[in-house]
């Protein structure tokens, strides 16, 4: 796989039991550009390895005044240098490549992960980690999985010029010998330490990303409040903690880094002072000297990569941790599915509530608890718990169907959707039955006003589908994004559609003229909206009432509100005391102490809604 070649066409199935196997795997599936890049590191570090034999020869040749065989070590070392330079070009574009090539891979995965999981990512995993591990961490997975083989070739050029020295001078070979595996090793009991501060570090940016993305995301509300400047001392504070972590741990591979240098002194200096004794004895030849130095010194280069790796191991481990948790997380329903692909229809029905929405009515779902609420919207969209229950549409299991056949079949928006930067145009290009045309789902979300702000707001965009939208759509309103979220929706027009409060950041008058625009561009399909509004209840062909997580009702708006007390308590936010009968029967809907409720009560709200039908109806 080249850089050109991305993304990949299939990332494969990753290895997620843990981080070393992931990181295993992930060196498994990029076999043939690790091999590539242990060629070329090859290629670089004997050619380096074999500048000091060269050297030797040249000052054995000198010694002897011998021209042939300087003529012979001039060009040896010509080779050497070629073979230095074509090893160390190729080493670095094989090496950036896997790096890239690696991070890639991991992207596509998480990017797969999210699309499969859908909302219930966030809901496992915190936001933050999730941006910590698609960002910092895959390059800190790319940079093991490329020093690997690296850290390969340098070990292999340590054998071969052991062996070589013990072949070419035993007494001094035997001495390096012994040598360089101590060097190697010696940084071995630091590595634990290191890693635990590394760790730490990482766990405190964390920390602090996920700090961040929240105060961004929510700096409209702190400005409202007057609260930026708590949660810009929250992050200062947390900044400062990462900093004095990244300074321990800092602290602890520069200690690790001075070792790596002192080491190969030491040997250095003992095979000089060893050698030496020798030369004045007589038992090796200068030239032979000279050679034994220059090896020993230029072998300082490849062992540096084993600081290298060890760094690199010690902070793609945590990473590729983090990394495998969120890949190992699974979709409570089959991906693949056990059917074939089909679009079915019909009533949608969830066994664990009892909820019936019939087919191509418009079903509104009051639940006291918004949270329950959240949990059956994402369970009717196909994502039930682990030991969850699957839904029916039309007596047919959605997790026995395929992800895409599901998503197609039921679409789930959110109660705070996510608008993407760009133009309306390419807002709203988005999987459709092509049975809604986006001017009318524009239209029946009551966008007008939107549409304007859009164009006003543009520089050049005369149409306003030509208009930009900012990230998240933070120059709009709540309302404004809420409506282009749910016109978004529509023009989906899928078999089911789910919709999570839909107008609680919109106006009464808008909402009412949502809701009957919503009924009826949605005539014939089956819509389930989670709402406590008397305006797009009193809309609803049937209204369902949850109390704790079981349908304990089911009829027309007006209906429940005059027999259910519990039903209307959540509707018109009445207390209690409000809801209790007078002497009457239990439910009737009258308070004590008067023939009719008081200003905002039930009757008070019923005329709201007779008041705005009129309103329509001469608009």
């Amino acid at each position: 796989m080249q850089i050109q070649d991305l993304p990949y066409p299939d990332p494969g199935v990753p290895d997620a039991r843990s981080g070393p196997r992931f990181l295993w795997w992930l060196f498994r599936n990029q076999l043939s550009g690790q091999l590539k890049s242990l060629a070329w590191g090859l290629l670089h570090f004997v050619s380096v390895a074999s500048l000091p034999f060269s050297v030797g020869v040249a000052v054995q040749a000198a010694v002897d005044r011998s021209g042939g065989r300087l003529a012979l070590a001039g060009g040896l070392m010509a080779l050497a240098c070629a073979g230095n330079a074509v090893g160390d070009t190729f080493l670095h574009r094989a090496a950036v490549t896997n790096w890239i090539t690696a991070a890639a891979r991991v992207q596509q995965l998480l990017g797969r992960k999210a699309a499969t999981l859908g909302s219930a990512l966030t809901r496992r995993v915190a936001a933050g980690e999730v941006v910590a591990v698609s960002t910092g961490d895959v390059e800190k997975i790319g940079w093991f999985v490329e020093a690997l083989s690296r850290f390969t070739a340098a070990v292999v050029t340590m054998v071969l010029v052991c062996v070589g020295l013990m072949v070419y001078q035993p007494a001094l070979g035997v001495v390096v010998a012994v040598g360089l595996p101590v060097l190697a090793i010696a940084v071995l009991p630091l590595l634990p330490r290191a890693t635990r501060r590394a760790d730490v570090q990482r766990e405190k940016a964390g920390r602090a990303t996920e700090l961040a993305s929240d105060t961004v995301a929510g700096l409209r509300v702190l400005r409202g409040i007057g609260g930026e400047d708590l949660f810009l001392d929250r992050y200062r504070d947390a900044s400062q903690e990462v900093r004095h972590a990244a300074v321990r741990s800092a602290r602890m591979w520069s200690l690790i880094a001075a070792i790596q240098v002192l080491l190969p002194g030491l040997l250095l200096i003992t095979v000089v002072w060893y050698g030496v004794h020798l030369a004045r004895d007589g038992r090796i030849a200068v030239g032979e000297l000279v050679t034994v130095y220059s090896s020993v010194m230029l072998l300082t280069y490849p062992i540096r990569h084993f600081e290298e790796i060890a760094m690199a191991y010690s902070f793609s481990r945590p990473s590729a941790k983090r990394a495998a948790r969120v890949l190992s997380l699974e979709r409570a329903t089959d991906t693949a599915g056990s059917r074939a692909a089909e679009t079915p229809s019909g009533d949608l029905y969830d066994p664990a509530t009892r909820l019936l929405a019939p087919a191509g009515r418009l079903t509104a779902v009051v639940c006291g608890d918004p949270d329950a609420a959240g949990r059956l919207a994402e369970r009717l969209g196909g994502h039930p718990p682990e030991q969850g229950t699957s839904v029916l549409l039309g007596g047919v299991p959605l997790d026995e169907l395929p992800l895409d056949s599901a998503r197609a079949a039921v679409l789930v928006q959110d109660k705070d959707p996510v608008l993407l930067s760009g133009t309306l145009r390419e807002l709203l290009e988005v999987p459709a039955s092509g049975g809604v045309e986006p001017r009318d789902a524009l239209a029946a979300a009551q966008c007008a006003d939107v549409l304007a702000a859009l164009v006003q707001g543009s520089l050049d965009a005369e149409d306003p589908m030509d208009a930009r939208i900012t990230e998240r759509g933070r120059s709009l309103s709540g309302g404004q994004r809420q409506r282009l979220a749910l016109a978004r929706s529509l023009v989906t027009d899928p078999e089911v559609l789910v919709l999570d409060e839909p107008t609680s950041a919109v106006d009464s008058h808008t909402e009412a003229r949502i809701a009957q625009g919503v009924r009826a561009l949605r005539a014939g399909r089956t819509t389930v909206v989670f709402t406590s509004s008397p305006l797009l209840l009193d809309r609803a062909d049937q209204v369902v009432f949850l109390h704790g997580d079981t349908v304990a009702a089911v009829g027309a708006h007006r209906e429940l509100v005059r027999t259910e007390p519990r039903y209307r308590a959540v509707v018109t936010r009445e207390t209690e005391d409000e809801t209790a009968p007078a002497g009457g029967p239990a439910g009737d809907g009258r308070l004590p102490g008067a023939e009719r409720p008081r200003e905002g009560g039930v009757v008070h709200r019923l005329e709201e809604l007779e008041e705005l039908e009129e309103i329509e109806e001469t608009a």
